[in-house]
């Protein structure tokens, strides 16, 4: 039996504001297949909201630990989320 896509709510935290990060997940997230979304917190975090097959959302969540080449993760957070919505396409929320 074919499962829904699954919803993963991730936090990342260091130096992921003005690296670039959230245009990095963008393009990983949409090469992998997710759809959903990546925001900057004001608390310097980034926010990412991904749905998608598991496997993929599992290949972001590990994706995140990296980050892009001038960033420093130094934590990633993510949650199991409620498929409540659908998402067309991944984008930057500002």
């Amino acid at each position: 039996m074919p499962q829904g896509p699954k919803t993963i709510r991730c936090l990342v935290s260091g130096l992921v504001q003005g690296v670039s990060f959230r245009y990095w997940t963008r393009q990983t997230a949409t090469r992998l297949g997710l759809s959903g979304w990546v925001r900057n917190l004001s608390d310097g975090r980034v926010e990412v909201l991904a749905q998608g097959a598991e496997e993929a959302t599992q290949s972001l969540r590990q994706a995140l630990r990296d980050g892009p080449p001038m960033s420093q993760v130094q934590a990633v957070e993510c949650f199991k989320e409620p498929n409540s919505e659908e998402f067309n396409g991944f984008v930057i929320r500002r």
